[in-house]
């Protein structure tokens, strides 16, 4: 698998993927079933943004990704 695999390419999938739940619109739902939507479109949000903006590397079969989560400025 790992000769396979496209960093790059799987990097930008996850960028692609945090701007669809973003753009995404809520169903039609009030109450505490909308909250728990809200609440799940972030968490998915911030888990596909966090890895859309690693720097990825692929050596001897491992996968490593290098993600800043300092604050920026």
């Amino acid at each position: 698998m790992a000769d396979e695999l496209d960093v790059g390419a799987m990097i930008e999938r996850f960028r692609q993927r945090a701007k669809a739940v973003r753009e995404r619109g809520l169903p039609p739902v009030e109450g505490p079933e909308r909250r728990r939507l809200m609440a799940q479109a972030q968490i998915d949000y911030q888990d596909f943004a966090i890895i859309g903006d690693a720097e990825g590397s692929l050596e001897d079969g491992i996968l490593t990704l290098r993600v800043d989560l300092r604050p920026r400025g």
